[in-house]
């Protein structure tokens, strides 16, 4: 072989050095993929533990009842999932409203709940 016909190509330190580079780049995607997979997860079940509260709160006002001050607890079914949710009345300083927290969560014996919706009742 003379000097002017080397072969030219990447040597193996190139060739591991540009697979490793692959690697750390598609593990980052995966790793992005699998975190937006979990935030979609969180926001829709944080959506319908909010519907589930903002229900409750409907049949609270259409009921027309005058609520006592209590924490009453229920379940409701949406989305093919079963909800627990709180209900607890307080008094507040105007003796005609009253003050209605509404937690949800999605297993009965959650610690922290997924949705906490406030809302206020009039006396009629």
């Amino acid at each position: 072989m003379t000097s002017g016909n080397r072969q030219r190509g990447f040597t193996l330190l190139e060739v591991i050095v540009a697979l490793a580079v692959i690697a750390f780049a598609l593990l980052a995607a995966v790793s992005a993929v699998s975190g937006n997979t979990r935030n979609a997860t969180g926001l829709q079940q944080r959506t319908y533990a909010h519907w589930v509260a903002m229900n409750q709160m409907a049949e609270l006002h259409a009921s027309r009842r005058w609520p006592s001050t209590r924490t009453t607890r229920g379940s409701s079914l949406m989305a093919r999932h079963e909800w627990y949710w709180s209900m607890k009345v307080s008094t507040t300083p105007d003796k005609n409203v009253r003050r209605v927290d509404i937690t949800v969560r999605a297993d009965e014996d959650d610690e922290s709940p997924l949705v906490t919706l406030t809302g206020f009742v009039g006396r009629q």
